[in-house]
């Protein structure tokens, strides 16, 4: 392995190419009508929903286009086939650029928004990747469990006051402690306080200012943007000065138990024996605290949507929660793999609202996409994942019906490889996936056994965007359950347990569509 450097660019590696040198051919990609020039295809663009906004573009120009805005021209992908290639990992790479590339200033070269040629992503990646062994997951569990049960709690008396529960906001408060908790022996209190911590905040903003980077012109962003250029520098120095905190105290303490932390601090790598360096540690600690949780968030918050709208899917994941967990308050680590179809729901939601919505690929060396598009080293595509995950060769006719039945182990199969990526792809794709889904069906088991949910009649979905997806102003009136018990006897199991099956006839399943604000059909 390459010395570590001590020192980070901001630049993109040498070979870096735009797309109009990158794409011979570009010619022959289509793009949107009524281009303006000079300043491109940004007539009718909703600045606040740009991911939304080259859905509905996608919709209408086919698996892959272009959009110019501010002399920058983007090459966008979801095509099945393309991206399949495109997962090549001999012949392409992550590519670090729009809004992920503008969170470099604080976040650096931590694992999500290193550039490829940076050593400390590969020196991060080794020393952390046992920290998500299933030794180590069945370490985080119990802390999962507490930091659930403070949700619960918190719920119960949202409930017992007749009021609503806040859904983004309390999924926001309950995955922030689970990976503080887990990955940094750190709570944040987000449960005991009335406002989101500053964390928090602080993270939406620096989120949002990323994006809106993306909306202007490079060189008029300091006076266009001026206000929250100052904001967001306060808001990296919250950032900062946070995880700051949270190192210093562990190194006063000498150590902790072996998590996350710990890893970053006194492990070495086990070939080179390097160690992180502390610049480095604390832009990881940035990386995990905010996209362990923001994304997983979202998840649970798109799952519980579709399951207060969808009463019957509701009440079949219930019944199998009651059958496999039992009267045990609380289920133990491999009770909560046997959900599978709990899985399915989320994995279904995943689908329709990947919460990471994007992920940008870049040509290693000269090269052909699925043998139509040429490609200079160092051109890159954008895969847009929600529209990869509604092409209607793979997912059918209707592929915006909620339907958990997509996951069945028979469906998984049949699909082509590379047309569910809710995680990325390749060497880069998320390093804690599988602690986000560990996370998000415990959860999902936990709230369905304690409550029914019941969807606002009147409330629409609608998307906002941040560099990640959430719904906004999702509200849920709950009801506690008082006979668990019950949903054994009334509600039919999955396909995968064909005894209970036999017991019970099937429910029909709904042809609901999703009702998105500003997001297509």
């Amino acid at each position: 392995m390459a010395e570590t450097t001590k020192t980070m660019s901001n630049r993109p590696p040498k070979g870096f190419r735009s797309a109009e040198q990158g794409w011979p051919e570009l010619h022959r990609i289509p793009h949107p009508r009524r281009r303006v020039p000079l300043l491109g295809d940004v007539l009718g663009v909703d600045r606040h929903r740009p991911l939304q906004d080259s859905l509905r573009h996608a919709r209408e120009l086919g698996p892959i286009f272009r959009r110019r805005a501010f002399g920058n021209e983007f090459v966008l992908v979801w095509g099945a086939r393309l991206v399949a290639d495109l997962a090549d990992e001999s012949r392409f790479a992550k590519h670090v650029g729009l809004g992920v590339a503008n969170l470099r200033p604080v976040a650096g070269d931590g694992l999500f928004t290193a550039y490829n040629h940076e050593p400390n992503w590969q020196l991060a990646h080794d020393v952390l990747a046992p920290g998500f062994s299933r030794e180590a997951m069945e370490g985080y569990h119990g802390m999962m469990l507490s930091v659930a049960g403070r949700l619960t709690d918190h719920w119960d008396r949202r409930l017992a006051a007749g009021h609503t529960v806040d859904v983004p906001g309390d999924m926001t408060r309950l995955t922030l402690e689970t990976i503080a908790r887990t990955g940094f022996g750190h709570d944040f209190g987000s449960f005991e306080r009335d406002r989101p911590h500053p964390f928090v905040t602080a993270m939406v903003g620096t989120l949002g200012y990323a994006q809106r980077l993306n909306t202007v012109p490079v060189p008029l962003a300091p006076l266009l943007l001026r206000a929250a250029t100052r904001r967001n520098a306060a808001d990296m120095a919250c950032l900062n000065r946070t995880v700051d905190e949270l190192v210093a105290a562990r190194r006063r303490s000498g150590g902790g138990e072996g998590d996350l932390l710990d890893r970053m601090l006194a492990t070495a790598h086990p070939e080179t024996g390097e160690r992180l360096p502390a610049q480095n540690v604390r832009k990881q600690v940035i990386t995990f605290l905010v996209a362990g949780h923001e994304t997983t968030s979202g998840a649970l918050s798109f799952a519980l949507y579709y399951l207060a709208r969808h009463p019957e899917i509701a009440a079949r994941a219930r019944a199998e929660v009651d059958r496999v967990w039992g009267g045990t308050p609380h289920p133990r680590y491999d009770q909560v793999a046997r959900l599978r179809y709990v899985r399915r729901v989320l994995d279904e939601a995943l689908r329709l609202w990947p919460t990471a919505p994007a992920f940008a690929r870049e040509a290693r060396e000269d090269t052909v996409l699925a043998g139509e598009h040429p490609m200079r080293r160092g051109a890159w595509a954008l895969v847009l994942t929600p529209m990869l995950h509604r092409a209607p060769e793979v997912w059918g006719p209707d592929p915006e019906r909620f339907d958990p039945e997509r996951f069945t182990p028979a469906a998984v199969r049949a699909r082509p490889p590379h047309t569910f990526k809710p995680f990325g792809t390749g060497a880069r794709a998320c390093i804690g996936r599988q602690f986000a889904l560990h996370e998000a069906t415990l959860v999902l088991g936990l709230l369905l056994r304690r409550y029914e949910l019941h969807a606002d009649p009147g409330y629409r979905l609608t998307v906002t965007e941040r560099l990640t997806l959430m719904p906004e102003g999702l509200r849920l009136r709950l009801e506690r359950r008082r006979h668990p018990e019950e949903a054994l006897r009334t509600v039919p199991a999955g396909r995968d347990e064909p005894a209970a099956r036999r017991q019970h006839p099937a429910q029909p399943r709904s042809a609901s569509r999703c009702p998105v604000r500003g997001a297509g059909d």
